[in-house]
C-alpha cells in the first residue's frame, strides 16, 4: 500500500527548514544537500519540488510579497475606509507581516548585503519588488488631497516618506533585531497626523 504525500504541506515544510537554513548559513553557503538534510529527504526528492536554491528563495519572497499585496488590495479597495486609514491599515498591516516573516527579511538583507558587495545594484532588485506599493502610497496622496483628507504636500515627497517606513521597518527588525513594530506604528500615526488637513 503506497502511503499518499501532501504534497503542498510538504512544499512549505521545505520552505520552513530551507529558512532555517539560509538564517544560519547565509544564502550564498547554502546548497540544496543542506536543505536536503535539515528536511530529511535526499537530494532527488527534494528536485521534486525546487530545481535550485534561488528558486525556494524566490518562492518564499514571492509568498510574502503575494500576501502584502493581497492584504493592500483589500484595504484599498475599501470604500468605508478614507484615504488616512487606509494609509494607517496598509502600514500596519505591512509591519504585521513582517513581523511575522523576519528570518525571511534577515536572508533577503544578507542577499542583498552580498550582490552590492559584487557591484549589484540592490536598489534596482529592491525598487522593481516595491514599485507598486510606492504607486499606491503615491494614489492615496493624491485622493486625500482631492477630498481634503490631507494637506497639499509634494506628492512624491508624501510617498517616499510612507516608504521610508516601510524600510525602517525592515531595518528596525532585522538590524536592531526588535521583536515588533511598537513604536514605528505610533511613529507612523504621528506622521500621518502631521499629513492631515484639520481644518
Amino acid at each position: 500500500m503506497s502511503i499518499i504525500v501532501d504534497h503542498e504541506k510538504r512544499r512549505m515544510e521545505i520552505l520552513e527548514n530551507a529558512l532555517d537554513v539560509f538564517v544560519e548559513e547565509g544564502f550564498h553557503n547554502v546548497t540544496l544537500q543542506k536543505i536536503a538534510e535539515r528536511c530529511n529527504i535526499t537530494r532527488t526528492t527534494l528536485y521534486n519540488y525546487f530545481k535550485n536554491k534561488r528558486e525556494i528563495f524566490n518562492f518564499s519572497i514571492k509568498s510574502v510579497l503575494r500576501k502584502v499585496n493581497d492584504n493592500i488590495q483589500v484595504i484599498y479597495s475599501n470604500d468605508s475606509l478614507g484615504c488616512i486609514d487606509k494609509i494607517t491599515h496598509i502600514l500596519f498591516d505591512i509591519f504585521s507581516v513582517f513581523e511575522e516573516n523576519r528570518r525571511l527579511l534577515m536572508v533577503i538583507l544578507n542577499y542583498l548585503l552580498h550582490i552590492s558587495k559584487k557591484n549589484i545594484d540592490p536598489e534596482k532588485r529592491i525598487r522593481r519588488r516595491t514599485f507598486r506599493l510606492r504607486h499606491i502610497f503615491s494614489s492615496l496622496v493624491i485622493q486625500g488631497i482631492k477630498t481634503g483628507e490631507l494637506k497639499p504636500v509634494n506628492i512624491k515627497t508624501a510617498g517616499d516618506l510612507l516608504q521610508s517606513l516601510v524600510e525602517a521597518a525592515i531595518y528596525r527588525l532585522v538590524v536592531l533585531q526588535c521583536k515588533n513594530t511598537g513604536d514605528l506604528r505610533k511613529t507612523s500615526e504621528f506622521i500621518i497626523k502631521q499629513l492631515a488637513n484639520n481644518r
